[in-house]
């Protein structure tokens, strides 16, 4: 079940990644609204990213 969340919050991370960096660069989902909370958005999913990584690392070992 662990590596499960792991992969699952990876997972998460790289769709939030790829949904805030298209309305960073092109604005389709929502038109740009506010630059900043997508900004915010991008590097929470790219922290996100690397917890859940290290965490599977871990579980690994």
């Amino acid at each position: 079940m662990p590596k499960a969340l792991c992969y699952a919050g990876m997972a998460i991370a790289a769709v939030t990644l790829i949904l805030f960096l298209l309305d960073l660069v092109l604005k389709i989902p929502f038109g740009r609204e506010n630059m900043l909370m997508d900004i915010v958005f991008v590097l929470a999913s790219g922290a996100l990213a690397y917890l859940s990584w290290s965490s599977l690392r871990d579980l690994e070992r």
